[in-house]
């Protein structure tokens, strides 16, 4: 856990003794209960540390999150980049939503109690939550580090977002074609990319960071059904 308190220092972030025991108890759950059911393919603990934990923290360096802002993380699997935020930062009210049911139970039931952070885990489908009035239009900011491309996850995390708030895409380094072909879907669905942060991560992996602002509401036949949006993306 030192090694994660150095990398991010170099973000400016500061991690107490506090965060540092929750990162660790953290990552032990994870390579614990990876062996009942599929959560990560990196048991490794440095690489762990780095693609897992720090990866998810630089979400923080490219924009500012005000005290209390409220957050979905959209297939979250196992809590990435989500837990590691709440873990940096208690303050954020956080849902974590996952389609796949088991990872939501090792959320609620083994992690955010083991950990003594609170969140509201919850399975389904993103294009089903975010057309509930309870949902919809109802966060700060929606983030992901889903596998989709960008346009399918604008349309999935998009309408979670408020007037005003942010959807932040955490995606692989060669970002220019799917930024391009993304550009129609962000704007039918009210929003406007505003800045790609480029990364370079301690194993000289590449992460871009894409931050889409919500400037008007998402018109209301939006998000339509999983099928239609990753077969006939906007």
């Amino acid at each position: 856990m030192k090694r994660l308190r150095e990398l991010c220092k170099n973000i400016n972030i500061q991690l107490d003794d506090t965060a540092l025991e929750r990162f660790e108890k953290y990552m032990d759950l994870v390579i614990e209960w990876n062996e009942k059911i599929n959560l990560t393919a990196i048991t490794d603990r440095e690489e762990f540390i780095v693609k897992h934990f720090y990866d998810s923290i630089t979400l923080l360096s490219c924009t500012e999150i005000p005290q209390d802002a409220k957050i979905i993380d959209v297939g979250t699997g196992a809590g990435f980049p989500g837990v590691p935020l709440k873990i940096v930062r208690p303050d954020i009210k956080l849902t974590l939503l996952d389609s796949l049911n088991k990872r939501i139970v090792f959320l609620n039931d083994v992690v955010m109690p083991c950990l003594n952070l609170s969140a509201e885990a919850i399975h389904g489908r993103a294009e089903d939550f975010s057309k509930l009035p309870e949902y919809r239009e109802k966060y700060d900011f929606a983030v992901s580090r889903a596998v989709a491309n960008l346009s399918a996850l604008s349309e999935y995390c998009i309408p979670f977002v408020k007037h005003g708030g942010l959807f932040i895409s955490m995606k692989g380094p060669q970002i220019q074609d799917e930024l391009l072909a993304a550009k129609n879907a962000v704007e039918t669905l009210g929003g406007e990319i505003v800045k790609v942060n480029n990364l370079v991560l301690p194993d000289n992996s590449g992460r871009s960071i894409v931050v889409v602002k919500k400037t008007k509401n998402t018109p209301a036949k939006y998000p339509r059904r999983g099928v239609k949006i990753n077969k006939n993306p906007l």
